[in-house]
């Protein structure tokens, strides 16, 4: 069926993840004759992809679908992704929702468009998570500077706080010569710099491809998979966009300490800095280990940028256990931090675990850790300065100004210059501005 003529626009909530795969949404939308809008244009299809970490995402989901019906009362809207897969009937009761997609069913909308008015009752097409197997591949495009690439979907991990695995189903992976094809076609549209996704990262490969010649299956690993890559001609940058410490062993630090495409910079979960507040959310680690991979990263990497997660106010989280996740991250050489406020979750073992901390103090944890994250930053910014570093500037141009990344993500602000826009600059740290951004000397570009 041809869609010529027919509009669609897009609105994404959560983690690049979802970024790629509306991405891939829209290239397939767009090769049946949909041609793609601004999300308040009014458009014929409004797709929203939804996550299922986004705290109140039922008041989203509506304020997202009110907003959509407000410019084109007629438009055909459909609700996909994690919380579509977790909640369709309370996305059904949202007013002037025609259809609402799980898991497996997101990469199907095509199927589902009717263009003879509204639905009556919203369709809803999904399946039990645990029929879902396949993996589907994705990369965003539309960004000249950089690309969220797909490689791996789902996780077999059970942390009690969680709802992803039931969101996304069981881990599983892209072959090493798929993600290899798509970061070819990546590097051919001009972008510079890829971001590897997943649910689980570290978790990439076994058993994901068939040997032709033993008929055996072959298991390939996070490294197999990030050594094909770096040899991939066109692009100048690849990062990690966030792996398990236990899966980030210390062959993968080393092998990017030594690569010309990865960047030195690792974001890496902790969620709490107590081993036994870890131990209630079934992480497969100890402080200790975290411990150790900041420091092996550190010692190949002095200038490395690490990002951490880390989750307050979670169940049984005494003022004692807080104030040792504050120290243990405080002590730690990382360079800012994620801070999420515990929110319960159905479905989830913490949900029904007794000493539950009074919301109040789960914000009062929140602010403290927020301003040991600036605390951080700037000191890994002041670090950082009259050192000479090569910036790839990106295409926004917010009030005369552009920004870009260093190699190791200290994000740099210089007067706007069309010329150099997805362009790798080198440039020299001066000093940080109001903004808490680095200033910056161009020294030369090499395009």
């Amino acid at each position: 069926m041809s869609f010529e003529g027919k509009t669609v626009s897009f609105h994404t909530l959560g983690c690049k993840l979802n970024f790629s795969e509306t991405s891939t949404i829209a290239r397939l939308m767009q090769e049946k004759g949909f041609q793609k809008m601004p999300f308040d244009s009014g458009a014929d299809v409004c797709v929203i992809n939804t996550c299922s970490v986004t705290e109140n995402a039922d008041k989203e989901c509506k304020q997202i679908v009110k907003s959509a019906l407000a410019k084109n009362p007629e438009t055909f809207i459909a609700v996909v992704g994690c919380y579509a897969q977790l909640k369709p009937d309370e996305i059904s009761n949202i007013e002037g929702v025609d259809v609402v997609l799980g898991a497996s069913e997101k990469f199907k909308l095509l199927n589902y468009i009717n263009f003879s008015g509204k639905n009556v009752h919203t369709e809803i097409h999904n399946c039990e998570i645990s029929d879902v197997h396949t993996f589907v591949d994705s990369f965003s495009v539309g960004d000249r500077t950089r690309s969220f690439l797909k490689v791996q979907d789902g996780c077999d991990y059970s942390c009690t706080f969680c709802t992803i695995p039931l969101a996304r189903g069981k881990s599983r992976s892209d072959t090493i010569e798929n993600a290899v094809s798509n970061a070819k076609k990546i590097a051919a549209s001009g972008v510079k710099e890829i971001v590897l996704t997943g649910v689980n990262l570290g978790d990439f490969g076994y058993g994901v491809d068939i040997d032709k010649e033993t008929k055996k299956r072959k298991e390939y690993n996070f490294l197999d998979l990030i050594k094909e890559l770096d040899k991939v001609e066109g692009i100048e940058r690849i990062r990690i966009s966030s792996i398990e410490p236990n899966l980030l062993t210390n062959e993968v630090i080393e092998f990017v300490a030594n690569s010309k495409r990865f960047m030195p910079h690792f974001h890496i979960p902790l969620q709490s800095g107590n081993n036994e507040i870890l131990a209630k959310m079934k992480r497969r680690y100890k402080r200790e280990l975290y411990q150790d991979r900041v420091a092996k990263i550190k010692e190949l990497m002095p200038h490395c940028c690490i990002g951490v997660d880390v989750i307050v106010g979670f169940p049984g989280e005494t003022t004692e256990h807080f104030t040792d996740t504050y120290n243990f991250i405080n002590s730690l050489d990382v360079s800012y931090l994620h801070v999420f406020t515990y929110s319960e979750r159905d479905n989830t073992e913490a949900i029904e675990m007794k000493g539950i901390v009074d919301y109040a103090e789960r914000k009062r944890r929140n602010k403290m850790l927020r301003i040991l994250s600036a605390k951080k930053l700037r000191q890994f910014y002041e670090q950082n300065l009259n050192k000479e570093y090569k910036v790839l500037f990106e295409h926004e141009n917010k009030n005369g100004i552009m920004y870009g990344f260093t190699e190791n993500y200290v994000k740099i602000v210089y007067p706007y210059d069309e010329k150099l826009v997805n362009q790798t600059v080198t440039i020299q740290t001066k000093a940080i501005t109001e903004d808490g951004f680095v200033s910056t000397e161009l020294i030369s570009a090499t395009a």
